[in-house]
């Protein structure tokens, strides 16, 4: 397979890519708007009057059930994508990236580092550089062990021996869960308002909270297998304009669609309104992680399709160039958060709901996008994909 190979629709494949990161960086910076950055800073919901209360509500159930654990493991989806071009480039040249990849993680975490001094949660990418390492060892494998692999992690193996193990010993109980503390005294950390210890809060404990919330939550197994499927997808060309990739994302479409009902309906049974601590942190988790997972498949399906109409390409062209700077814009998404909310900077947590908070985001987000197309009208990559490919390539 020759995935360098110039062929009807190829560069419409890499917009609809680059497009397609772009929604998810954008769907992120709007989550973690309403999030206020993870601040645990809000304003005074009696301060309010009842409409805009309701209000608030609405735009929290939206766009979290639109966004909040999809649009990440979009991302995660395309950073399997990404290795299965970089490495099929090498390999056509005679090369293993293999090791190279290697290195690139390593960089992955100097990014992670830069990025998390500025967001109280630790920051994704540190996940990132440690799971992509099964992209290391499965990079050989053929597509079916590949996609048996990814379905293994994808139906979350930990909370299922965990529950197994409950229903075997009366006696067994689950490793006790970490993250929730440590987010605690992070939180007394940010509203304190000193920055130099809101840095150093931010790259310790906020690194090591987030990593064991991925773990506690579910995610960094669903993030590995994501990350293989990105692999096959790529292997597969499932990307590239083709009657057998219409007619992939179409079956996927409606068989997600239909499967996320359900498993949506089990994750309220099973995780938010059940009182068995066990059941609910293991099977509830495995159909939380079951329920974001297929619709996170219907988001991806309904925008390749959809991409296959001229109208909803002009729609999403400014998705292309902020899709292209997504390292840049999701760091700078986090310096500008916490120069917005927080108490260092402008303190607006404090005083926007979450109305105000999405409105806010919408407003960073075009800018951003402006910045991104006047930038790649005068460089190749932006800033730090610039920054990232020369360490990675020692150029």
């Amino acid at each position: 397979m020759n995935l360098n190979s110039t062929m009807p629709g190829q560069s419409n494949r890499i917009h609809v890519v680059d497009a397609f990161r772009g929604f998810a960086v954008m769907a992120i910076f709007l989550v973690h708007n309403i999030e206020h950055f993870i601040s645990g800073i809000y304003p005074d919901a009696a301060s309010q009057p009842g409409w805009l209360n309701n209000l608030d509500k609405g735009v929290f159930t939206v766009v979290f059930s639109l966004f909040a654990g999809k649009s990440y493991a979009i991302f995660a989806l395309l950073f399997g994508f990404t290795f299965s071009i970089l490495f099929a480039k090498q390999q056509s040249l005679g090369k293993d990236f293999g090791y190279r990849f290697l290195w690139r993680l390593l960089l992955l975490t100097v990014f992670a580092s830069l990025n998390a001094l500025f967001f109280p949660g630790g920051d994704v990418l540190l996940l990132y550089s440690i799971a992509g390492l099964v992209l290391f060892f499965v990079r050989k494998f053929d597509n079916k062990t590949l996609l048996v692999l990814a379905v293994l992690c994808l139906l979350q193996p930990i909370e299922w021996y965990h529950y197994l193990r409950s229903l075997l010993d009366p006696g067994f109980t689950l490793p006790l869960k970490q993250a929730g503390a440590l987010y605690g005294e992070i939180g007394k950390v940010v509203a304190s308002g000193d920055i130099w210890e809101f840095f150093k809060v931010n790259v310790t404990t906020g690194q090591k909270a987030s990593l064991l919330w991925a773990i506690e939550g579910g995610r960094f197994m669903q993030t590995m297998g994501l990350f293989m499927c990105g692999l096959w997808i790529g292997r597969k060309q499932l990307f590239l304009d083709s009657k057998e990739s219409r007619g992939f994302w179409l079956s996927a479409l409606i068989a997600s669609a239909i499967l996320f009902a359900p498993l949506y309906e089990l994750k309220v049974i099973l995780m938010d309104n059940n009182t068995d601590v066990v059941s609910k942190s293991t099977v509830g988790v495995a159909m939380d992680m079951w329920s974001k997972f297929s619709f996170t498949v219907v988001l991806t399906a309904s925008f390749m399709l959809l991409y296959q109409k001229l109208k909803f390409r002009n729609l999403t062209a400014s998705l292309i160039p902020y899709g292209r700077m997504s390292l840049t814009n999701y760091v700078s998404q986090s310096i500008l958060g916490a120069l917005i909310y927080f108490p260092f900077g402008l303190s607006l947590a404090k005083s926007c709901g979450m109305t105000m908070s999405l409105l806010i985001g919408i407003v960073v987000f075009l800018a951003q996008v402006q910045f991104c197309k006047w930038w790649l009208s005068k460089h190749k990559q932006g800033p730090l994909e610039g920054l990232w490919a020369r360490a990675t390539w020692f150029k």
